[in-house]
């Protein structure tokens, strides 16, 4: 009987979205299919997500889906259908996606749970119309919930399995699907309307897009989601940890207060803490262009000063007090923002983000690389460490690499000894005990940098991967594939003589 309940309500929620005049114009989308990357993380599979249920129409989304009572155990029955996160849409219809499709979210709950994980997809931005169509004509998913599957399943610190998530596995995990190209900070429509139509196929997706403008509500989803999640029992959290990667780990950034206020409003008493994967970076050094309405021509400095126009997008309080009109993109940059925020952080960071390096234009594992770019590369992880001197809670392994906490091998990787899942617990116990006015406990480490300096020197790292060959490489292999001279650079390569004369040996 609960579950026709729910089919009914769904059954309820389908008709009146169907009367819905914008979302019922941006339907038409649904044939839509991810192709193509954009923004580095941008074209990958959903952060931390197995796709597991059926896609469909947005109409269909907003309704049945698809499935019935009759599906639903059919899923039962073929295990593991229970840890699944499953959709729900947001309340609140005029909180949408950029092309007008409901905004939403996925809940796992755990029943008697007070401790809830929220997190907010990566995938960059655009911030002009050129961005923007090209984003939606490549990569729907990042603008649109039209191909949004029924369910999914979660990986590392998004598990619900205790072997793979030791520490968070049965807490209720929220994952919040990107589809606002914001940085999780915009708060209302811009018109974009979209550059010259294309030929072919993609003519009659042109023309639908025409008949709407682009909408930025990633801050505003953040909001409505919580309200949202009321019915479900967040007002009684105990913790709420707000996550992210990448972009989402910016997002964390710029609306953990937020998200700290609007829970304490509500009448909550849950302390609300952050969790930063991959999302602390540092600005430019490359000169670029000031006209640059192209991805490929802009400095992420120069994408979120023209994007927050264009999104009408916010940024903490204490932080755009710091800074002049027009200068508030600077606190989407961690070092600047942190000192400001008044809810706990934990910052975990790549000391050599691969996504830091292609803002200089550096592919690890691409055709080249100049003495110039590897002296940057050098640098970088000094760099980041100083900038990370005075976060109370980090892990930062010296590695080439970008997003950790999702990854389903996230326990593999330590620091000085000590596996992030381990230093989390441990930040989590230190809060518990200030929060208690008691002493933290000794010996359970949770500001953890690698002392040593070079890329990969921490035996844990990722491998290396050849963009061409998908063939893992040492970090001297890479270099020499790449036309470095290691003698010139005063690397010793008999340290790796094995590994390089095996390289050789099979025409590397």
């Amino acid at each position: 009987m609960k579950v026709l309940g729910h089919v009914a309500f769904l059954l309820l929620l389908g008709g009146i979205w169907c009367q819905n005049n914008r979302n019922a114009k941006a339907s038409g989308r649904s044939t839509k299919k991810s192709a193509g990357s954009q923004g580095g993380d941008a074209g990958q599979t959903p952060s931390g997500v197995e796709l597991t249920g059926s896609t469909g129409s947005t109409g269909s989304n907003r309704g049945t889906g698809g499935t019935g009572a009759a599906a639903e155990a059919g899923r039962e029955a073929a295990g593991g259908a229970r840890d699944d996160m499953r959709l729900h849409f947001l309340k609140n219809t005029q909180v949408t996606c950029n092309d007008g499709t409901a905004a939403g979210f996925y809940l796992k709950e755990f029943r008697g749970s007070r401790r809830w994980l929220l997190f907010l997809e990566g995938g960059w931005c655009c911030h002009s119309k050129e961005t923007c169509d090209s984003r939606y004509q490549n990569i729907p998913r990042l603008m649109s919930s039209s191909g949004w599957p029924q369910t999914r399943r979660g990986s590392g610190i998004l598990s619900p399995q205790a072997e793979e998530n030791p520490h968070w596995h049965n807490a209720n995990i929220v994952f919040l699907p990107y589809c606002s190209s914001d940085v999780w900070s915009g708060t209302g429509l811009a018109p974009t309307p979209p550059s010259r139509p294309r030929q072919g196929r993609d003519k009659e997706r042109d023309r639908t897009a025409n008949a709407t403008e682009y909408t930025f509500m990633g801050s505003l989803i953040i909001r409505e989601v919580i309200k949202d999640l009321i019915p479900k029992g967040i007002k009684q959290a105990k913790v709420v940890m707000l996550s992210g990667t990448s972009a989402g780990g910016t997002g964390v950034l710029l609306n953990i207060d937020r998200v700290a206020a609007q829970l304490e409003q509500l009448g909550a008493e849950a302390q609300v803490r952050g969790l930063v994967d991959s999302g602390w970076f540092l600005e430019s050094k490359q000169q670029r262009s000031p006209n640059c309405p192209e991805t490929v021509s802009c400095s992420p400095e120069d994408a979120i000063k023209i994007g927050l126009k264009l999104w009408s997008g916010v940024v903490p309080d204490r932080c755009r007090q710091l800074y002049k009109r027009g200068e508030e993109w600077q606190c989407f940059f961690g070092h600047k923002l942190y000192s400001t925020l008044t809810s706990p952080v934990f910052v975990v960071q790549w000391l050599f983000d691969e996504e830091q390096l292609r803002v200089e234009n550096i592919y690890m594992g691409g055709q080249s690389l100049s003495e110039e770019q590897w002296q940057y590369i050098q640098n970088l992880g000094g760099e980041i460490k100083g900038s990370l001197r005075d976060v109370m809670g980090v892990f930062a392994p010296s590695c080439l690499s970008h997003t950790l906490i999702t990854k389903s091998n996230w326990m593999n990787f330590q620091v000085k000894g000590t596996a992030l899942p381990r230093a989390l617990h441990c930040w989590d116990r230190s809060l518990e005990a200030t929060r208690n006015n008691r002493t933290p406990a000794k010996g359970c480490p949770f500001h953890l940098m690698d002392a040593c300096q070079s890329p990969q020197c921490n035996p844990t790292c990722p491998a290396l991967v050849d963009k061409a060959t998908q063939q893992e490489l040492t970090l001297l292999q890479m270099l020499v594939a790449m036309g470095l001279d290691l003698q010139r650079l005063g690397l010793d390569p008999q340290r790796d003589a094995d590994s390089l004369a095996s390289m050789v040996s099979n025409g590397g």
